[in-house]
């Protein structure tokens, strides 16, 4: 019971937190034992998923996994709602499908992980390193700021803000100085999310939308841009050198600053 009303707590307490600033570090002792240990063994987590179905799958809701060697496992559609994956290992994971909502994986390495449709939100993934991660049709609302998604994939993946949920506050992808050069971006809504300082440097951004997006300081240099959306999209001090298909962008003329960027 103790444990059930902690985990909606904390639940509460992260997305009332992401809502207003996705930024719940300051508020948190992430050197805790709840935060950096794992009440399980890779075997115990072995010993979940045999027992998993595709009408019940693994549920990991709220348990401590940080720290522990999960690389190259199915565990798609498993459940790790609230789940505390700091530091854990899941290079080359299947996550296709889970449900990965206000879980905690800072620091988390899912290098070559599969996360095709997976759910996102509210999630907190700082510094998480995601290169060449595919992450296609995935909803993600998570704060993946100075996270690396080198070569990842987010075609037709929704990171968007959730307007629907305005009393909340922004909910939205927040990808502050993260690296995602070379990013396949294709079709991804990328509305109104935080991409401040971020280095897009040869990504494919055709047919993404940037609606409102914050690109301040962002480095767009050698992004293919073909029916790219920027309304209302912040470019102020964004590098925007040598872009592919510029001429072939939707409303760009639409965009905040363009005067401020940076051509050379």
């Amino acid at each position: 019971m103790r444990r059930a009303v902690a985990l909606t707590t904390l639940g509460l307490a992260l997305v009332a937190m992401t809502a207003s600033a996705q930024d719940m570090m300051r508020d948190v002792d992430l050197t805790s034992p709840a935060m950096v240990s794992a009440e399980m063994s890779r075997q115990e987590v072995e010993a979940v998923l045999a027992k998993a179905s595709a009408d019940t799958p693994a549920n990991f809701t709220g348990t401590r996994l940080s720290g522990l060697d999960l690389s190259g496992l199915d565990l798609s559609r498993a459940v790790f709602r609230a789940a505390r994956l700091n530091r854990t290992k899941l290079g080359g994971a299947r996550l296709d499908r889970a449900i990965l909502d206000q879980a905690w994986l800072l620091d988390a390495d899912l290098t070559g992980a599969s996360l095709r449709g997976a759910n996102l939100f509210a999630a907190q993934m700082a510094r998480a390193h995601l290169d060449g991660a595919d992450l296609t049709g995935a909803r993600i609302a998570a704060d993946l700021s100075g996270a690396s998604l080198v070569g990842a994939s987010i075609v037709d993946a929704n990171l968007g803000a959730d307007m629907r949920n305005q009393s909340m506050g922004l909910m939205r992808a927040v990808l502050r100085s993260a690296n995602l050069e070379r990013l396949n971006a294709r079709n991804a809504d990328l509305s109104r999310v935080d991409l401040e300082f971020a280095s897009l440097r040869g990504a494919d951004l055709t047919g993404a939308s940037l609606r409102h997006a914050q690109l301040g300081g962002a480095d767009l240099t050698g992004a293919t841009l073909i029916d790219t959306d920027f309304e209302g999209a912040d470019l102020t001090s964004a590098r925007l050198i040598a872009p592919i298909g510029l001429d072939r962008a939707k409303n760009f003329d639409k965009a905040k600053n363009r005067e401020r960027l940076i051509r050379q």
